[in-house]
């Protein structure tokens, strides 16, 4: 339950937003993510789902992931929870969107699932980042544009991450050293292609099952990359069911090789996990270097 004061503040906000006044009857605890209080908040409008955080501990962290789900919302080619309002209220940084109903997943859910990637895979612009930085998870993710992959996957993501974990002695100096070797081979591993809209932190905690039985992403880190990234976070912490594959494949085929560069492609997301969670993802880590 969420105290009165923020409870009117949000009201507030809702109202502002919506044109249409707006009284928070209850709101209820809710699982969530790793680092935000989440809930589900019933008004006299219909139902909302709030996230809250310290608002001086992740700056923009709500405002970013809001400009994500609008950008991917506005893409029309997959279900995203419609962004309502962010701002501060009561010391509190919050983000209201609608509130998703669960469903049962349709008989084809892992094929139009598949397919709705696939369609926001075809979304493009002519340069690798995005307009500004944004966050996965509490980190900051760099999104300054590249016009080459290769470049933008060095500089934006392997080599600040290094250095993080670097710092936290969570990776020593041969590790680091390795994986400064390794950026300046990307060139070569991988193969040209044009930007790819990415939800960036795909995987299968970041999805969910919607009333009309497809499936609905939430808690983005966006950008425009490789998109081999997004298929290599779907194979971590459990991975998808393999139709989803097959038909991604059979829609988007990948270029050759791309077996070879799921580690590759898991090596940032791995190394976010080490920064957070600390030293179970460092054997991980080191697997895949020594393959390149």
């Amino acid at each position: 339950m969420i105290d009165e004061v923020l409870q009117k503040e949000l009201a507030a906000a809702l109202s502002a937003q919506l044109k249409v006044k707006i009284q928070i009857n209850q709101s209820e605890r809710i699982h969530g993510g790793d680092i935000n209080e989440t809930y589900r908040i019933q008004a006299n409008e219909g139902n909302w789902f709030l996230k809250l955080n310290d608002a001086r501990r992740y700056p923009q962290l709500f405002a970013r992931e809001y400009d994500g789900l609008q950008l991917l919302r506005e893409s029309q080619v997959i279900a995203v929870p419609r962004p309502v309002c962010t701002g501060e209220a009561a010391g509190r940084a919050f983000l209201i969107t609608e509130f998703v109903q669960k469903g049962v997943a349709s008989p084809d859910f892992w094929e139009s699932f598949a397919a709705s990637v696939a369609r926001m895979h075809q979304q493009s612009q002519p340069f690798f980042g995005h307009r500004e930085a944004n966050y996965i998870g509490s980190i900051k993710q760099y999104n300054t544009p590249y016009n080459n992959w290769a470049v933008f996957y060095a500089f934006n993501r392997l080599l600040p991450l290094m250095r993080m974990a670097y710092d936290q002695q969570a990776l020593t100096t041969a590790d680091k050293e390795q994986i400064e070797r390794l950026c300046k081979k990307l060139p070569e591993l991988f193969p040209e292609e044009k930007p790819a809209l990415l939800h960036g932190d795909l995987w299968s905690g970041n999805f969910m099952i919607g009333a009309n039985g497809k499936a609905c992403i939430f808690d983005p880190a966006v950008y425009y990359g490789h998109r081999e990234m997004d298929l290599a976070m779907t194979r971590l912490f459990g991975g998808f069911d393999t139709r989803f594959y097959y038909t991604y494949q059979a829609i988007m085929p990948l270029a050759p090789g791309w077996q070879q560069r799921i580690g590759l492609c898991q090596l940032y997301p791995l190394l976010v996990h080490l920064v957070l969670f600390g030293g179970s993802y460092y054997n991980d880590i080191r697997e895949i270097l020594q393959g390149f």
